[in-house]
């Protein structure tokens, strides 16, 4: 039923196929399912990282539990469904015969697990990593990060997708060092560790060895030989082999002076075939059963290295420096790498350390691969992919980590949306923005403030009507800017007093309302009301009203007065040179 010989993995054809052509790095705002099908070709990803969210301080890892707290309702919205378990937005994929495997297992888990939370949230799962499994090249591999509370469960999710052969690792990334609230009652061990659940698309995986730097315990234990310049650690190898490959079986010749206490040493002159008196010469071969590791021209040439000593016996054995050996091969134990410290911490609250996933980027893709992360969050995934020279795809259904994103790869690489990369998903009309403002108004606001080209303050409780800046210049350098209020319910005239008020409290320079309704006549004579600067014949209003529907699709912008000067005094005249200006109060 649409298996892979000999993998058990389900046809990528389960699910639409797609042609489209990707040209350019690009962050997606909307749910990864739908973005997905209607924009990521099949076989067109090399890696993909995913950090789906869950709340693992709970019983179950439920995706967006927090509803009466997070106030990012896009999140909760666009998984409902699933929540109340319902797979009416998935029956396309339960129902298509290709995928019966896929629905047998999820009706066994039903029988267990029953209409929950943990349902709700592999049926959540299963067509993303359906489609996942489609985006990915035949040498991709997938990366899930989650915790003991549903790895078992996702497994056998991923096992069906593709194919019990396909599992590489369960790596076990230890987070942090300790966590303990016995003294609020914990009464079992703490929980210090996360799970990645590795899986590729076939056996022709890339894959990068990567190592780990040698602990000082290891180095006293495996290299305790120390050089004569007390500095270089080494060990001594075998330079045997359990089967021959090559030039494998000659007579290794040694010789050492007779009657001295000296070691052998190789007979690279080949003496004994004219052998000298003070000498003596012996021929050594490997023990029985075995055969050299090395050619004979390789030992040679670890002798003209020095890397070559003999036992009493004359048996060669290799020295290895440790300053001169990459280091431990990786194991799927990761200890070494601490949570997101100091300026690399965005204060997300599931965010991952840089080195996490610089860690999986380099084993397992190369410069210039495409990097997916479905569930980007603040982004570590795309900013690791970038800063290792991979191409990316990051997408988030919330517009808060959208806008996170944009602000973390400026302040990181100086890109800017629309030229170094897209930003596609977010409201192109009003129609689409009044859709966000019902879904989320919070992030309805941070999205309207950027569409002012103004910087968002959605971490701040409490903003007393600022919901964001604008910044510029006045002719002398020095920065001004704009306070912005967004507003997308019922208006009133009051709002432009109230925002009046906020504006002279502010100490701002101009004030910008955007708003999703038709403001009132009452409120544009408000408005009138209000300071404005008047710069030879121009005259631009202190405070400024505009709606979506004029900032998204008549290009209405706001005006700002660029390169004037703004003075304080009698009057507060606004002046630049060559003009007679004032500001009229």
């Amino acid at each position: 039923m649409g298996q892979h010989p000999g993998t058990g993995a389900l046809d990528s054809l389960s699910c639409p196929r797609y042609t489209l052509a990707m040209h350019r790095n690009t962050l997606y705002y909307g749910d990864n399912l739908e973005v997905m099908r209607e924009h990521i070709p099949d076989e067109s990803v090399d890696l993909v990282y995913l950090d789906p969210p869950f709340n693992s301080a709970r019983d179950y890892n439920v995706l967006f539990k927090q509803a009466k707290k997070d106030e990012n309702q896009a999140q909760i919205t666009a998984f409902t469904d699933t929540w109340q378990w319902s797979k009416r937005r998935y029956d396309e994929f339960f129902e298509d015969p290709r995928n019966a495997r896929l629905f047998d297992l999820m009706d066994a888990l039903h029988k267990i697990l029953g209409s929950s939370e943990m349902m709700a949230y592999l049926v959540m799962m299963a067509p993303r990593l359906l489609d996942l499994r489609r985006v990915l090249k035949p040498s991709g591999s997938l990366h899930l990060h989650c915790d003991p509370t549903a790895s078992h469960y996702l497994k056998l999710v991923m096992d069906v997708v593709f194919g019990p052969t396909r599992f590489l690792n369960e790596i076990c990334w230890k987070r942090s060092s300790a966590h303990s609230d016995t003294k609020q009652g914990m009464r079992r061990c703490g929980r210090v560790r996360d799970l990645l659940l590795v899986y590729t698309k076939s056996s022709d995986y890339t894959w990068n060895a990567q190592y780990t730097p040698y602990t000082a315990e290891y180095l006293e234990m495996e290299y305790r030989h120390v050089a004569p310049d007390g500095k270089r650690r080494y060990k001594e190898t075998d330079l045997t082999a359990a089967k021959p490959g090559g030039d494998t079986q000659y007579d290794w010749y040694v010789k050492r002076h007779k009657g001295a206490q000296t070691r052998w040493e190789a007979d690279l002159d080949e003496e004994y075939q004219n052998p000298r008196p003070e000498y003596e010469y012996r021929a050594v071969r490997p023990y029985n059963g075995r055969y050299w590791a090395y050619s004979k021209e390789n030992l040679l040439r670890y002798v003209e290295e020095n890397k070559i000593i003999h036992r009493e016996t004359g048996m060669p054995r290799l020295l290895q420096f440790a300053d001169e050996m990459p280091g431990v091969p990786l194991q799927d134990l990761w200890d070494d790498i601490p949570p997101a410290l100091g300026t690399e911490n965005q204060g997300y609250p599931t965010q991952k350390p840089l080195a996490l996933l610089g860690r999986i980027i380099n084993a397992s893709s190369n410069p210039g691969d495409v990097v997916l992360d479905p569930f980007c969050g603040c982004g570590t995934a795309v900013v690791a992919a970038e800063k290792l020279g991979r191409k990316w795809i990051g997408i988030d259904i919330t517009f808060i980590a959208v806008d996170l994103m944009v602000s973390r790869l400026a302040s990181d690489f100086g890109l800017k949306p629309g030229k170094d990369y897209d930003v596609k998903g977010d409201p192109k009309d009003a129609y689409s923005a009044r859709k966000l403002f019902e879904e989320s108004p919070k992030q309805f606001e941070i999205w309207a403030v950027r569409l002012a080209y103004g910087v968002p303050q959605p971490e701040k409780s409490g903003d007393k009507g600022v919901d964001g800046k604008v910044y510029f210049q006045d002719i002398d350098g020095k920065l001004q800017f704009a306070v912005c209020q967004v507003k997308g319910g019922h208006l009133t005239p009051g709002v432009i007093r109230d925002f009046a008020h906020v504006i002279e409290r502010e100490k701002a320079a101009m004030g910008f309302f955007i708003c999703l309704e038709t403001p009132t006549k009452g409120m544009y004579n408000e408005a009138d009301e209000i300071a404005f600067f008047t710069v030879g014949r121009r005259k631009i209003p202190k405070f400024q009203i505009r709606t979506i529907k004029e900032l998204l699709e008549d290009g209405k912008e706001f005006e700002r007065p660029e390169g004037y000067s703004l003075k304080s005094g009698s009057g507060k005249r606004l002046s630049r040179e060559g003009d007679q200006g004032k500001l009229e109060v």
